[in-house]
């Protein structure tokens, strides 16, 4: 189970654990009570509930605390009738012990598997199954001898077979998927585990029975093959090669702390070896309420939601919170090196060690992570990006309880020796060190980080996801929102005294190289007996909840013509208006029918603008401009269309749109420029034939789709490439806006005054020029069973079945989401619950039949899997039975039907997303939101309307199979059984 992250890498990404989120100014603390109810009967009071608020607080956050020490924060927004749960747990992979890494984390995956009451048929059978199966883990891993242990594992296989046939398999994913629930996950950290659910505003109360059910009690029921879900986990981790180094970096910066001594997913020792009664001690000691937080954001009633929170979790008993000690790091005096190989791209990451995330140092931290990178204008951005002198470079931050750390990172150009990039690196702390940066870079930043703080909280799960901080934390909600302040009040010299403190030759560095990892361990595949996964089985409890009443909620669908209005610039320049009547910030769009299956060059004009200025600015000022304004630019270019994108502050609307009109009619050639871009280029194609996700899901689906000429190798040779002038690409952006194209805009301006902006900034010509033809790539036939393998270094093997379908057709929209929540939508899904439930055979198993984007296109059917090497026959036999005969279980059809429902009639499109959606729907021929046909057709179908569709569009249907994994691991005989097997070169996949 794994957190969504947002950060400026995406292999970034999946270690950033906390998000510092600010809010403005607060003043003081007030203490209210609020009356839950008026009184039914005048011998009765009713319970009040005291609560905390913040003055100024932009959440409008009410803070309680139960009687029983259940922290509850709860903040009111309805832009949709939907709240975003998290349910916190201050435990982390931090209080691991040192003898069973991995427990948090692990126990994170058990909660899922329900209690005595939730997931089982008959409990007084099952419970007696499930001691033994612990007693059996005990002496297991109390075994050396491989002989008992193998005997060991055979009987708790055997046992497990027993137990199972009681269990609900994902009863727990099943009662949340009835009443409407999305995003179902988890993750955990080195300081917390949370628990996560986006739930219709009307089923609050199921909500509170089932998650109050969950932290009464945890049954580690399906334990082995959950515990091989893990293992392929953990896989994934070893295949990582920035997963790898940022260990390796963490292991050299805290040698005492936990941080560094063990990490979240735990040994491979540990996971062999796991105790199912240390996790029912350590789920017992920190899953307590004194110890956990609900945080709550979306359209809720105050008094009512706690109200229901006390009914359901006010039960349950506190006791005291094992402490924690704090290992004492000793200062690092000398640079620690160390090195990491794997087959991915080289890079250089160098961590510093700060205190703890309370500490106003670490507050200052956060400052000198903008001033060096902040996206547009921080040294990194424009001393070593914007110059073009690495590939690509970054800082991030990542604050704890115990410790902070501060992480460059950077990828070097062709020929750049990994050296070279960590000096350019340092030489940026240096600059920071002395105070090299324009003075009002630090009132930029605050303005830029107010600006998307006040984005941030059009999202419920960024609201919420604040709460979850400061109670990490520790924080007082008062004290967290004065964090703005404190981040307002830093001046140069609290920047230039907390850097010259902390930044010196005391840093961790790793060196990302490019070779084969000659350590990564070999994984034995454990001989698991498939599990019953009883479909049609529920619990009591299932029942007496899904019985519950609740509130109807009516769907409302999007009418373009009400919820847009269409003006005109001139006769044949459209504009698409939407009003934002929440905040002071903008999003306008030029929208253009062309892009580079027309000319490959667009792509490489689109990226080629950030690095140029005008007549008045360079482009690291032009850069800088747009960073005091709190406006960003951007233009990219698709297959088919380009995207002119400004947004940023309303009020600064005027000026920015000048800036970004000049650099569109009149950007400054830069032949240096050009050149660095062009090398620049060409070395991030050597990196992307390194990289196994862009093989594998650009590339060779792209190959099996349309041949060797497709969209992905549309793209100019090296030659064309270095022959390049800056003519030819300055010319096609000053172009754009020269051709026909549509107008996209949403926020706060009237129309009048938007189009008044708009018919003097905008520069156009008397007359547009037609957009050329349309250019698509012809979709292979796809009519013989084939299988492309590309050889990779790595411990899994990730496979694709891949089928086409017909062109697309609305009238199949309704059945095919269904089939698609119904056999591979997520954690209740058919083929998850076969695939991982029951047989153990992968962390992550998908089946979705994705209809076309666009007319004329064909639908395809994409099936993953990935798995050990040695677990690949099974996998590959599993997934094609599934495909060829569909499991069928009326109690899983009307789950996904019930979600399918609830989530519509739940789900708002706003904002942007509405003209978006608009343009969705043009280019499939739509004039209406497609959704209404979904809810309004999926209540009447039947199993019948799903087996003609699986029978006619899915069984027996020629699939192309992609595999990727490392050529002596993998098992050929297996792979013939589904087709010719055919090598792909990466020269044949990529074009170059």
């Amino acid at each position: 189970m794994k957190k969504p992250f947002l950060l400026l890498f995406p292999a970034i990404a999946a270690l950033a654990l906390t998000t510092q989120c600010q809010t403005s100014k607060p003043a003081v603390t007030t203490t209210s009570t609020a009356p839950t109810a008026a009184p039914q009967a005048p011998v009765l009071k009713e319970k009040e509930y005291k609560y905390e608020t913040v003055a100024g607080d932009p959440l409008k956050a009410r803070i309680y605390t139960l009687d029983n020490g259940l922290t509850v924060y709860l903040s009111d927004y309805e832009d949709a009738p939907r709240i975003q749960t998290y349910l916190a747990v201050r435990a982390g992979s931090k209080n691991d012990p040192s003898t069973a890494t991995g427990l948090a984390h692990y126990l994170e995956h058990m909660v899922f598997k329900g209690t005595s009451k939730l997931g089982t048929q008959n409990w007084q059978a099952e419970k007696p199954e499930l001691d033994k199966i612990e007693a059996l883990y005990e002496k297991y891993r109390a075994q050396t001898d491989p002989a008992v242990r193998k005997k060991l594992y055979h009987q708790i296989d055997s046992v497990s077979s027993v137990a199972a046939k009681y269990a609900v398999a994902n009863e727990y994913d099943k009662v949340m998927g009835a009443i409407g629930a999305k995003g179902s996950n988890a993750y955990t950290s080195v300081e917390q585990t949370v628990y996560q659910e986006d739930i219709p505003s009307n089923q609050i109360e199921k909500w509170a029975a089932i998650q109050s059910e969950r932290m009464r009690e945890m049954v580690p029921r399906l334990f082995h093959t959950e515990l091989e879900a893990v293992y392929e986990e953990k896989n994934r981790g070893l295949d990582n090669d920035f997963s790898k180094e940022y260990e390796a970096l963490n292991a050299s910066l805290y040698r005492k702390h936990q941080y560094g001594t063990q990490t979240t997913i735990g040994t491979i020792q540990h996971l062999q070896n796991p105790s199912i009664t240390e996790i029912k001690n350590y789920f017992g000691k920190y899953y307590v309420p004194n110890n956990v937080a609900l945080c709550l954001s979306g359209d809720l009633d105050y008094d009512q939601t706690i109200r229901i929170i006390d009914k359901y979790f006010g039960q349950l008993p506190n006791k005291p919170v094992p402490g924690f000690t704090v290992a004492k790091e000793e200062p690092i005096t000398a640079p620690i090196v160390k090195e990491v190989v794997g087959p991915s791209s080289e890079n250089v990451m160098i961590g510093f060690r700060f205190p703890s995330t309370a500490s106003k140092d670490a507050n200052v931290l956060r400052m000198i992570d903008k001033i060096l990178t902040n996206g547009q204008a921080g040294l990194i951005d424009l001393n070593l990006n914007q110059k073009q002198l690495v590939l690509q470079a970054a800082s991030f931050t990542d604050l704890n309880n115990d410790y902070s750390s501060h992480i460059l990172y950077a990828t070097p150009r062709q020929g750049q020796k990994l050296e070279a990039v960590r000096d350019l690196l340092l030489a940026q702390l240096d600059q920071v060190k002395k105070g090299n940066f324009p003075d009002w870079l630090i009132p930029a930043i605050i303005n830029n980080e107010q600006l998307q703080r006040t984005k941030s909280y059009e999202s419920n799960e960024a609201r919420a996801g604040a709460f979850v901080s400061a109670f990490i934390a520790r924080e007082d909600w008062k004290d967290y929102l004065k964090q703005i302040d404190d981040f307002s009040e830093i001046k140069k010299a609290d920047v230039l005294r907390v850097a010259n403190q902390y930044y010196g030759n005391n840093y961790a560095l790793v060196y990302k190289r490019t070779g084969k990892d000659t350590s990564t361990p070999k994984v034995i595949k454990p001989a698991i007996t498939p599990v019953p996964v009883n479909r049609e089985a529920s619990s009591e409890f299932y029942k007496e909840v899904t019985a519950l009443p609740t509130p109807p909620l009516e769907p409302v669908f999007l009418d373009y013509k009400k919820d847009i209005q269409e003006l005109a610039l001139k006769p044949g320049l459209p504009v698409f208006y939407t009003k934002n009547t929440e905040n002071n910030l903008f999003n306008l769009f030029y929208v253009l029918d062309i892009g580079t299956n027309n000319d490959p060059k667009l792509g490489l004009a689109a990226d080629y603008l950030q690095y140029l200025g005008t007549d008045k600015y360079t482009a690291a000022q032009l850069q800088q401009e747009f960073y005091k304004l709190g406006c960003s630019f951007g233009v990219s270019s698709g297959q088919d269309r380009v995207f002119v994108s400004l947004s940023g502050l309303d009020s600064n609307f005027e000026p920015a749109l000048q800036l970004f009109e000049t650099l569109l009619a009149n950007p400054k050639p830069d032949a240096q420029a050009l050149n660095a871009m062009v090398a620049g280029v060409l070395k991030s194609r050597q990196d992307a034939k390194l990289n196994k996700q862009v093989i594998l899901s650009q590339a060779m689906v792209n190959y099996a789709k349309y041949g060797t000429k497709n969209p992905f190798t549309s793209q100019l040779s090296e030659k064309e490439l270095k022959a390049l002038k800056p003519a030819d690409l300055t010319a096609l952006t000053k172009k754009l806006t020269s051709y026909q194209h549509r107008i996209l805009y949403y926020g706060p301006r009237q129309t009048d005054g938007l189009l008044t902006v708009l018919n003097t900034g905008h520069r156009i010509p008397a007359k547009l020029t037609p957009t050329p033809p349309q250019k698509d790539f012809a979709e292979q036939p796809m009519k013989d069973r084939k299988v492309y393998w590309v050889d990779y270094n790595m411990v899994q093997a990730e496979i694709l079945f891949l089928t086409k379908g017909d062109v697309y057709d609305k009238s199949l929209v309704p059945t095919v989401s269904l089939y698609n929540e119904y056999f591979g939508g997520g954690m209740g899904s058919i083929v998850f619950q076969e695939l991982r439930e029951s047989k153990a055979l992968a962390y992550s198993a998908t089946s979705r039949y994705a209809n076309a984007d666009k007319q004329g296109r064909s639908n395809y059917l994409l099936s993953y899997i990935g798995t050990q090497n040695d677990k690949l026959p099974e996998a590959m036999a599993g997934m094609e039975a599934l495909l060829t005969d569909m499991p069928m279980a009326e109690a899983n059809l009307q789950i996904a039907k019930n979600a399918i429902r609830n989530s519509i009639a739940t789900e708002r499109i706003t904002k942007s997303d509405v003209l978006f959606s608009y343009e969705r729907a043009k280019r499939l021929g739509l004039d209406y939101d497609v959704r209404r046909d979904v809810y309004e057709k999926t209540q009447n179908m039947s199993f019948d309307d799903l087996k003609k569709f699986q029978q006619a569009k899915v069984k027996g249907q020629s699939q192309t199979i992609l595999v990727i994994g490392s050529k002596d691991r993998l098992n050929f005989k297996e792979l013939a059984k589904y087709g010719q097997v055919q090598q792909l070169t990466l020269k044949e996949i990529f074009g170059y």
